[in-house]
């Protein structure tokens, strides 16, 4: 009886462990999966510019994208349903169709962006299958917000991932272990991010001839500093500058051509990455959206006549007008050491 006992006690110790070793290699493998999934990184390059998930709840300037899955996703929503809605949100933001009211108030309708169809199905779907980044202060905000509405009108948008803590895991990595065009990726977004983060801020706030002044003054500094912060040479050059100091050389006037041709196309970019002796140089479009043409469209059309007499005040070289949405405005050009 005893020798019964402590076999069975043994074969319940052993599936105990067979168990947990399962659970354990099963969820390893769902973070794999979840950071080789295309729309991962399309989200960060494509997204966190404003809906950043490191961005504090005063200086925010759109809602993070956990809360938009929150938002769109309930138990029966299918990935299929998901897919569509973000697809058709995308291609014509506007007031009416928002499921978003508080989003919209604050911060407006998003400007109209011209991503690929299959970029934001790439997002979408990684949206919907994994737990992505959240803030620190989101779950507190998103239960208060809850309770404000009783438990109606905030989707719950639970269940899909493979545990928490995962983005914030990710988000810890050292830009220096990863592959050379993901890295100098990496530098152009952040810096994209503080540049926008500010920028838009300063339009929510004080208006478009404000943030004429903010990008004369403070765009340059803020540039730096993140230039500093990498120990890279962060720079934005174009073929058409409003600044005289962001004239693109011969060899970059060369891939912003080659960029132009990708967008053109309707395809995703992907960085240009040139290794010369011990340093490595990165390359990555800087594309319009409806914002932008606010002061880099058509003059006394998309710019208005009293922008358009800041910007020859500001800048009496100007070229940077003309645009329209989906264009390469100019490069995001990077060099750092190997």
């Amino acid at each position: 009886m005893i020798k019964f006992v402590t076999l069975v006690l043994l074969s319940i110790f052993v599936l105990s462990c067979n168990n947990s070793k399962n659970k354990e290699y099963s969820a390893f493998e769902k973070q794999l999966k979840a950071n080789k999934h295309p729309g991962k990184k399309l989200m960060e390059t494509n997204c966190y510019v404003c809906h950043s998930p490191s961005a504090s709840h005063e200086d925010r300037i759109a809602p993070p994208m956990i809360a938009i899955k929150k938002h769109y996703i309930s138990e029966n929503t299918t990935k299929e349903e998901f897919i569509t809605a973000m697809q058709t949100w995308i291609k014509n933001p506007n007031e009416e169709d928002a499921k978003m009211f508080g989003a919209v108030r604050r911060f407006g309708v998003m400007p109209k962006t011209h991503y690929p169809e299959k970029t934001i199905k790439e997002i979408a779907d990684y949206m919907y299958d994994f737990d992505i980044e959240e803030p620190e202060w989101f779950e507190a905000h998103y239960n208060e917000e809850k309770g404000k509405h009783n438990g109606q009108g905030m989707k719950k948008g639970n269940g899909k991932g493979f545990g928490n803590g995962y983005g914030k895991q990710q988000s810890r990595l050292q830009f220096q272990n990863l592959p050379y065009g993901e890295r100098g990726l990496k530098y152009a977004i952040t810096t994209k991010s503080v540049l926008g983060k500010n920028l838009m801020g300063s339009i929510q706030k004080k208006g478009i001839l404000e943030a004429l002044s903010f990008c004369n003054e403070r765009a340059y500094p803020l540039t730096d500093s993140m230039s500093v912060l990498h120990d890279a040479i962060i720079k934005r050059v174009s073929d058409k500058p409003r600044n005289e100091q962001n004239q693109a050389n011969t060899e970059e006037l060369k891939y912003i051509e080659t960029f132009k041709k990708v967008i053109s196309n309707k395809e995703e970019p992907n960085p240009i990455v040139k290794e010369l002796d011990n340093k490595v140089h990165v390359y990555y479009p800087i594309t319009t959206n409806d914002m932008c043409l606010k002061c880099h469209g058509t003059p006394n059309k998309t710019i208005e006549n009293k922008t358009f007499k800041k910007l020859k005040a500001l800048y009496p070289k100007d070229k940077a007008i003309g645009y329209n949405v989906n264009e390469v405005r100019g490069i995001w050009s990077i060099t750092f050491d190997k």
